[in-house]
Parts: structure tokens; C-alpha cells; sequence
């Protein structure tokens, strides 16, 4: 187009297109193929699709590269023609309307989680964005368009990456549910503000949801930007029928909501999700009806991000385990597994075993190792209201959504429950149930990063949560992970994220923790952050069964061939007990000095080897401080 489309969009309505995956499913393409490779395949079927949008009155027409980036291509393995997908995406919409409307460069979400609720780096995701971007502009788009992000800090790299290599504007959607907030649960208030912030010169919502929620949403909108709105709702939700997915929102429902749009201060409406030419023609009609003015909505100048400042529960004060790490004090914790069924009475006396050995704490796995076991925020808070003696909760991020692991972690800390330990989580298929689904919707980092913005007072979305909670954040380590390196800069990312401690996995190997410590403490002094004390497992080995178990069968765990050939050397199942405690004796003496405390295993149940070795390393810290 010849206008100026940023001077355009501020005083009319453009009307934009709608689905073209819907589109081109409707026209023989199987749902299981990538759809934005059909743009060097079978171009004409696209450039129909772009054709019939732009005839049903649309202005803004989008390019077939919704997923044409290099983490959604790699499912395809065609991560080596993004380029070729992109470039090709905007010239067959120029070879369509050629300037009789606005070319606009679609991109979507990389498929993947960023930091902090995924692996991926931002400036990875920045450079996934630019890859796109670069093509798109050769391509020659007008104008480009974000859609369907759940997460502002995905789409907020978006922007970056448009921001660096062009002065092109951007249209910044993000997706919502029926309560008007974004999936990872952001607020109209807060995404508005940022997107605006950032540079965007319109910002609105699209795909997800149907007309309705969308239109309440936009209106909350209008008050956090002086910017034009966008806006293309689903057609519905989609509803199957004999196993297909049918849209119900007629296009006459689309012109009706058409109005309304407009009247909130929508400047582009279009379709997303089960929209078709028809939906884009019935709106149009409304469009050339209607005179937008611009002044039927007031914005308020004031922009709110949703999250006030709240003064942070120091950690000498979030629970006795802290604060004695908060004073450099070591602390002993004992692991007690959940039962397999109801009856919490064997390990409530455990806890009480341990108490009464002098145990600081007592560790409740979160279904170890894929098992099927009493829910561990029932265990704990039994062990909490029974017990004298603090439980650290493990928490896995294996069984739950990123919506379900808040709901749990506020639950947790409303049963006065504080100390945490942050896991990813073993995979069903080592467990009991290896065909059952595994959810991973974020990772340990991601979940750490999750606890910490509770303990700032806002929740995933920024928003304020009232009184913030206090949990001491724990994390796991591996110190003979396979790739050191990698555990040792995911480490770091944890304690990034807000780690205030780490417990390693059982230790069999003295020198792997050693080295994992003193590199993570140079890797971490590199990076600006401070070391947290590590706390070392230690697992009192009861036969040359057991070790072989652990070695072969429990993830994480490694124990040296010397260490196994003691075991069958003992002869005897009182020579192997005793050879699996003289180990443990070994290993203590050794990283005593380097750690800040020690977490016991409690194998099959027994208290005493835990709490005889626990006795031991005490003894040695005395000695040393005498």
C-alpha cells in the first residue's frame, strides 16, 4: 500500500484476513503436515487462499509463515529451508495484491519455552525471531505481525528482533483464555503496558477464544495504551462432531461483533481459528457502513503493570531450616518416603524417629522415581501438624500444568509449609506406570522461577498475589551428570532463578562433588552471583543388591566399580552393611569440609544407620571447629 500504514491505522479500521490453516485443511492439506512448507510445495493452493481473503474485502493479508521458524520447521527437519519458506511466504502475497494491500510477515511462537520457564536462552530466542524476521524482509513484508503468544517475554524477543533489523511496524497479539488472561495466566493491565512499552504500534489479541471474551478483554485494554487495538477472535470454540472439529460462529455473529470491536477502539478486525472469506466479507460489509470514531473510548494516561513493590520475607525469617542456613550453619535432614497407600501412621513415626535423633528436618519425596504414592503435600502437612520437626517438601514439575503448580505452591504455603525442594521430576516410563502422560510444562528452573515470583508477591502473570510468601528454595544437583557442564550451568540458572540452597544427588564419588562445588562456585563468580551451600546426599548403601539397584536403575545416581567390589568382597550381608556404612563414614570425612550439611537416605524404612552417620559427621564438624 501506498499509505503510510502507521499513519493510516491511527484514524481508520483496516480489516485484516482470517484462518489459513483452516483454510488449507478445507482444501485437502493433512492436518500432521507443515503447513508453511506448502509455500515452496504448492504455492498456488496459497496464493488462492490470500486471494479469496483479499477479494472478501481484506486489506492486510497475511503470509503463510505462522511456524516458519527454526524450532517449529526442526519438527519437519526442515530447519535449513527457513529462509527459503519466508521468503517465498511474502512474495506470493505481493504476487496477489500486489500494492492494493498490506503485506503482513506472520510470525508465531518457536514451539518452545524461554528462560525462565524453559532452556532456552532469550537471546537464543532472539536470534530463532531474527532468522525470521531477515526473511520476511527480503521477502518484502509492509508490516509485521506477533499472534498467538502466551508469553509476553516469547513475544517480547519478538519485538526485539524486528526492532534490530528493521523500522517496519509491528502488530503484537498476544492469546488469552475466557478470563481475559494470557495462558501463562498476565493480565490485560500488564501485557498492554509492556507490549507498549516496547515499541509495538498496535497491540491487541488474537486466536484461542471466540468474539465474546475477546471484546471484555479489549475494552480492559483501551485503558493501559493510547495505541490501536487489534483484535481476531476464533470462530467459537471448536466443537467435534464424529471426530472433526466444526467452528459455529456464523459470519453474520462476525459483523455484529465487527461493531462492537470498533466501538471499544479496535482499528483492525479480523478472524483467526475457523474464520473464513465469508466471516472477512460479512465484516467488511459492516465496515463501509459504519464511521469509526475515534473518540468513542477514553484512555487513561496512568499505565499499571499489576504489581506493587512488597517488602520480601528475609530468609533468617521464611522457617528455622533457613535460618540456621541463613547463620552458616550446617543442617541434617533424613529422607522419608511417602507411603503407597492412605495410612500415614508408619511415616509419621518416622518423622518422630527422626526427631528424636536430632535430624533438623525430614525430606518427602514427590512420587520418587515415577511411583504411584500418597500425594506429597498431604504427607508433609500431616508430618507439619503431628511432628515437631520442619519437612522439606519436593516438588516435581512431572505431574502438573504451570496453572496447577501455583494453585499447589500457594496451597503448600497456606498449610504453613516453607521449605522447598524444586525438581523436574523422574519420567513415567522408569515408574510404575510407564504408558501414563508426563505433563513438564516447565522444568526445575522454570518452576524455581515460578516460587521466586511468589516471593516477590505477584504471581506467573505479574500479577499481585496480597502477602507474599516466604518458601526457602531448594533445588537438586547432580554432581556426576553425565555432562558436568551442562548440570553446572543449569545450576546456575537456578540459582538465578532464586536457589537459596542446593541438595545434591547421594554421593559416592567424593572428588565428582568436589569438582562440581569448586567449578560451580568459579562458573557462578564469572557470572556475578554468590555460591549457595550445598547440602550432600548421602545414602548409606545396605548390600551389593542395593548398590547395583542404585547404580543401574535410579537416574542420577552413580557408584564407582571399587565401591561395588568392596560390597562383593564382604562376603556376608553383615560384611556388605557394614562396608556400605564404612563408605558413607569415607565419603563424609571427606566433603564435610565443602558442604553445609547432609541429607540421609533411609534405606527401607531404617532410621538408625541415617541417624547413626548423621551423629558422625557432627562429631567431625565439632572437632573441626574445636
Amino acid at each position: 500500500m501506498v499509505d503510510d500504514f502507521r499513519e493510516y491505522v491511527r484514524d481508520n479500521v483496516i480489516l485484516c484476513d482470517g484462518a489459513m490453516g483452516t483454510q488449507l485443511y478445507e482444501r485437502g492439506v493433512f492436518i500432521d503436515r507443515c503447513f508453511d512448507e506448502i509455500n515452496l510445495t504448492d504455492p498456488e493452493l496459497v496464493k488462492s487462499v490470500h486471494l479469496d481473503y483479499y477479494n472478501a474485502g481484506a486489506k492486510i493479508i497475511e503470509t503463510n509463515t505462522f511456524g516458519a521458524n527454526p524450532f517449529k520447521l526442526h519438527k519437519y527437519h526442515l530447519e535449513g529451508k527457513t529462509r527459503d519458506i519466508n521468503v517465498r511466504g511474502a512474495q506470493l502475497v505481493r504476487e496477489v495484491v500486489g500494492d492494493n494491500a498490506w503485506v503482513a510477515g506472520a510470525i508465531g511462537p518457536l514451539g518452545i519455552k524461554i528462560e525462565p520457564w524453559g532452556p532456552t536462552s532469550h537471546e537464543e530466542a532472539c536470534q530463532a525471531f531474527s532468522e525470521q524476521v531477515a526473511a520476511l524482509l527480503d521477502g518484502g513484508v509492509d508490516v509485521f505481525i506477533l499472534e498467538t503468544f502466551g508469553d509476553l517475554s516469547e513475544i517480547g524477543e519478538a519485538i526485539r528482533a524486528i526492532k534490530k533489523l528493521s523500522d517496519k511496524p509491528i502488530i503484537a497479539q498476544m492469546t488469552i483464555t475466557e478470563d481475559g488472561m494470557s495462558l501463562y495466566g498476565t493480565g490485560p493491565e500488564v501485557f498492554t503496558a509492556r507490549l507498549t512499552d516496547w515499541g509495538a504500534d498496535v497491540v491487541g489479541l488474537n486466536c484461542s477464544v471466540g468474539p465474546h471474551p475477546m471484546l471484555d478483554t479489549l475494552e480492559k485494554m483501551a485503558q493501559y495504551t493510547e495505541l490501536p487495538l487489534s483484535v481476531q477472535p476464533n470462530a467459537g470454540q471448536a466443537k467435534n462432531y464424529d471426530g472433526r472439529y466444526i467452528y459455529l460462529a456464523s459470519p453474520d455473529y462476525f459483523a455484529k461483533y465487527a461493531h462492537r470491536f470498533m466501538r471499544v477502539g479496535a482499528h483492525i478486525i479480523g478472524g483467526c481459528c475457523g474464520t473464513t472469506p465469508d466471516h472477512i466479507k460479512s465484516m467488511a460489509s459492516v465496515l463501509r457502513m459504519k464511521q469509526f470514531s475515534g473518540a468513542v473510548r477514553q484512555r487513561h494516561a496512568e499505565r499499571r503493570n499489576g504489581n506493587g513493590h512488597v517488602d520480601e520475607i528475609p530468609l533468617a525469617q521464611k522457617s528455622a531450616l533457613a535460618a540456621k542456613i541463613a547463620a552458616g550453619e550446617n543442617i541434617f535432614s533424613l529422607e522419608i518416603t511417602p507411603s503407597r497407600g492412605w495410612d500415614l501412621e508408619k511415616t509419621i513415626e518416622k518423622a518422630r524417629e527422626a526427631k528424636d535423633a536430632g535430624f533438623d528436618s525430614v525430606n518427602i519425596p514427590d512420587g520418587p522415581r515415577a511411583s504411584a504414592r500418597i500425594g506429597v503435600i498431604a504427607t508433609a502437612a500431616k508430618i507439619h501438624a503431628e511432628v515437631d520437626i520442619e519437612p522439606i517438601l519436593h516438588y516435581v514439575c512431572r505431574d502438573r500444568n504451570i496453572l496447577g503448580m501455583q494453585s499447589d505452591l500457594l496451597g503448600i504455603y497456606a498449610l504453613g509449609l516453607s521449605n522447598l525442594l524444586l525438581l523436574t521430576g523422574d519420567p513415567p516410563v522408569i515408574g510404575d506406570y510407564p504408558k501414563s502422560t508426563a505433563v513438564f510444562d516447565i522444568d526445575s528452573i522454570g518452576l524455581t522461577n515460578l516460587a521466586r515470583s511468589l516471593n516477590a508477591g505477584h504471581d506467573i502473570g505479574n500479577r499481585a498475589i496480597g502477602k507474599p510468601t516466604g518458601f526457602l528454595l531448594g533445588v537438586g544437583v547432580n554432581p556426576t551428570a553425565v555432562n558436568v557442564d551442562l548440570e553446572i550451568e543449569r545450576f546456575f540458572w537456578k540459582v538465578d532463578a532464586g536457589a537459596e540452597y542446593a541438595i545434591s544427588q547421594p554421593v559416592f564419588d567424593p572428588d565428582a562433588l568436589l569438582t562440581f562445588i569448586e567449578k560451580s562456585k568459579k562458573y557462578l563468580k564469572e557470572q556475578d552471583l554468590e555460591m549457595v551451600p550445598i547440602v550432600a546426599g548421602i545414602w548409606p548403601l545396605q548390600s551389593l543388591r542395593n548398590a547395583e539397584f542404585l547404580h543401574h536403575e535410579v537416574p542420577g545416581v552413580t557408584i564407582p566399580e571399587e565401591i561395588l567390589r568392596r560390597l562383593q568382597d564382604a562376603g556376608t550381608a553383615d560384611g556388605e552393611r557394614e562396608v556400605g556404612m564404612q563408605v558413607a563414614r569415607e565419603l563424609i570425612a571427606v566433603v564435610q569440609p565443602y558442604v553445609k550439611g547432609f541429607q540421609f537416605a533411609s534405606p527401607f524404612g531404617r532410621v538408625k544407620p541415617a541417624a547413626e552417620l548423621m551423629q558422625y559427621a557432627k562429631e567431625l564438624i565439632k572437632n573441626r571447629q574445636d
